[in-house]
């Protein structure tokens, strides 16, 4: 946005002082508390360590330099083997129907009550220090800090996952991290290893199809659909079971990015996704998504051509529609990156009483998995008291000491039976936490998978013939760029023999782009089932028609009209729009004398950024701008991706017009204000196929 500079002395600062060797001090004062170490002791120079002489040797006595540098080389934690890079938020959940009928749980039954919560978004396969934009899943997890206790709904942007049992998660997660012997690929499934395994394991056919669609390139953290992926169970206050499906729906729709704008969004800001929340949270722009659930009883779940207990299946809206039962808005940034994004643990075995498991064998290996997890991330069986972990009700319980106990337990009982200490806790049959009584089949015990688990195509079918045609170009082309990254061709023909099962228009526009015959089909386990097809699944099918939650971009130089800038500013803020000023300097003077300050250098700030642009220039400016590259870029970028673009005559004259860009309904003069602001609600798919190659 236009920001006017307002003149800054650049004094030095109060209470500062320079040392014999021209270091800066800064003393405390009557507003300034002293800097202290652990213990609460005054330090009296944070500058220098304790010497023998001004020259000498450093002396082991300096307990401050000791404890400064001692926490130094131990405030890393192991990351986390999957989830590592991820970004979150406070806010709150809100009840907008009672589910009592359902289930006995206080945070699903009681309503216009706003409930605490920390919900964290990650990708899966990069480290900590990864790009926000890969081709990749997105982990949606959601701690509720409810009355009854910590719900944590640990879950994905996908309503699937790759595998049917716990199992195989070691495995997956082996094949698309970095291949062993050579450390890359980071942050990328486009490699041999991965494929490889997928491609020998049938189950992930369905996972892998949703990776390969614009799901997998989320514009934005705002605007991916939450799924809590397994089948629970909601117990009523008779004990009546019923199995439920968490939905979390973005109020400002599914939106995603092209592949070739989200590799481009890496190089110019790997931050994009955490940068974005928490710029919308600072600006007011509070993230929001609707709460929905699908519910369904036993006796409809044995009617379903699928088992609801397999991971690898979706339920279609179609078939149970999701019904919108709440809210969570995110409303406050983290106060420490450390203390809480990192440091909060989820584990899907957090849950309040009346919200009971299934035997879904995925989510059962889950509640073993996260708790070791935590155990070996965080060190601690104490985790949980951790602030950001937590609950906000009253606990109590006779756990006793452990690495880092933060507790100070006033009693000699710490074990139960017991008759010395009245007042210490006992278990409640009236609030506690029941598990269903479900009637167990006599079936023999084994390792078994359920022949109900063993139909693989049918439902990557039902997605890819639900989509439009431009997200059916969109996944063929990226399964080509994935297989075409790898090396091994009997992996790339095995896959084109699943994908013939999928659809065979699918497999041959993959087959043509890699240059390769179509294999024999791969042998199916179940037949392949013709599934309705369901708009819920689209991406592009479902973008909303509105401005809110997008990010204009205005390019502008010396001498550019400020009264143009303000008309086209105001009308897209107006709208629910963010605005961003470029600028080929920092600091620019506009025609009426005004300096303001511009939120992006041109090289820093491409239109990659940007949902859709603006150019207000002078013709001395656009000439010069005509023999900059990241100029040019700036244009064909945004045309590429099938942007929206507004253009002064200086744009058309001295650079539109020298470059590969025709003017179809969405490139603009300054004069088509309202085109303008109609258009950059979208995108104009139908010129992606003059831009680019599609599978």
């Amino acid at each position: 946005m236009v920001q006017v500079l307002i003149s800054i002395l650049f004094d030095t600062p109060p209470n500062t002082e320079r040392g014999n060797g021209g270091e800066t001090h800064q003393r405390a004062g009557e507003d300034v508390k002293a800097l202290t170490t652990q213990q609460g002791v005054a330090i009296s120079d944070n500058q220098n360590s304790l010497k023998a002489g001004s020259r000498g040797p450093t002396l082991l006595e300096d307990f401050v330099l000791r404890e400064k540098i001692h926490h130094f080389d131990h405030e890393r934690i192991p990351e986390r083997i999957v989830h590592a890079r991820g970004s979150a938020a406070h806010g709150y959940f809100e009840l907008t129907e009672s589910l009592e009928d359902f289930t006995t749980a206080k945070i699903l039954t009681e309503t216009d009550k706003q409930t605490p919560l920390f919900t964290r978004f990650s990708t899966v396969a990069g480290n900590k220090g990864s790009k926000d934009t890969p081709r990749d899943v997105r982990g949606f997890a959601v701690k509720i800090y409810t009355e009854e206790g910590n719900w944590d709904i640990v879950g994905n942007n996908m309503p699937i996952f790759f595998i049917q049992d716990a199992m195989k998660f070691p495995d997956l997660i082996h094949a698309v991290k970095p291949e062993p012997d050579r450390g890359f690929p980071q942050a990328a499934s486009a490699h041999d290893t991965f494929w490889d395994f997928v491609s020998l394991t049938p189950e992930t056919m369905h996972n892998l199809i949703w990776l390969m669609s614009d799901r997998g390139l989320p514009r934005s953290l705002r605007m991916m659909e939450g799924f809590g992926i397994h089948s629970y169970r909601l117990i009523n206050k008779e004990g009546k079971s019923t199995f439920v499906r968490f939905h979390w729906k973005p109020v400002l729709g599914v939106q995603s990015t092209t592949w070739d704008e989200a590799v481009k969004v890496s190089g110019a800001d790997p931050d994009y996704h955490r940068r974005d929340l928490f710029e919308s949270i600072n600006n007011g722009d509070y993230p929001e998504w609707e709460f929905g659930v699908q519910l369904f009883t036993e006796e409809e779940a044995n009617e379903f051509p699928f088992d609801h207990l397999d991971a690898t299946k979706l339920i279609p809206e179609e078939l149970v529609p999701v019904k919108t039962v709440g809210k969570m808005v995110l409303n406050r940034y983290p106060d420490n990156f450390f203390a809480e994004t990192e440091q909060v643990a989820f584990c899907p075995s957090h849950l309040p009483p009346g919200i009971d498991f299934s035997n879904d064998p995925l989510l059962q290996g889950r509640l073993f998995s996260y708790l070791d997890t935590q155990l070996s991330r965080l060190r601690s069986p104490n985790f949980a008291q951790l602030p950001i972990n937590a609950p906000k009700c009253p606990f109590a319980n006779n756990q006793q000491d452990g690495h880092m106990q933060m507790q100070t337990p006033k009693t000699r009982t710490l074990y139960e039976p017991q008759s010395l200490d009245t007042t210490r806790p006992r278990e409640s049959v009236k609030e506690g936490f029941e598990s269903f009584h479900e009637q167990l089949d006599d079936g023999v015990k084994g390792r078994v998978r359920a022949e109900s688990f063993a139909d693989h195509y049918s439902q990557p079918r039902m997605f890819y013939r639900s989509q439009t045609p431009t997200e059916q170009a969109h996944i063929a082309t990226a399964y080509a760029f994935e297989l075409g990254k790898v090396d091994t061709a009997h992996v790339r023909a095995r896959m084109l023999g699943h994908l013939i099962h999928i659809d065979e228009d699918l497999a041959n526009r993959v087959a043509t782009a890699l240059g390769m015959d179509l294999p024999e089909p791969a042998d199916a386990a179940a037949p392949v089932l013709d599934i309705a097809t369901s708009k819920a699944v689209q991406t592009i099918g479902l973008t909303p028609d509105s401005l809110k939650g997008r990010l204009i971009g205005i390019l502008v130089a010396e001498g550019s009209n400020g009264s143009e800038i303000k008309k086209f500013e105001d009308a897209a803020k107006e709208r629910g729009a963010s605005v961003k000023i470029v600028a080929p300097s920092k600091e620019v003077v506009l025609d009426d004398g005004t300096r303001i300050q511009a939120d992006e250098r041109l090289a820093g700030g491409p239109s990659v950024m940007f949902d859709a642009v603006v150019s207000i220039i002078m013709p001395d400016q656009a000439k010069k701008l005509a023999k900059d590259s990241s100029a040019l870029d700036w244009f064909n970028d945004a045309y590429g991706h099938c942007k929206a673009i507004t253009y002064c005559g200086a744009t058309d004259e001295f650079i539109l017009s020298k470059l590969p860009i025709e003017k179809d309904s969405f490139v603009t003069p300054l004069a088509e204000l309202d085109s303008f602001i109609a258009n950059a609600k979208s995108r104009l798919w139908e010129r992606e196929p003059k831009v680019r190659d599609l599978a």
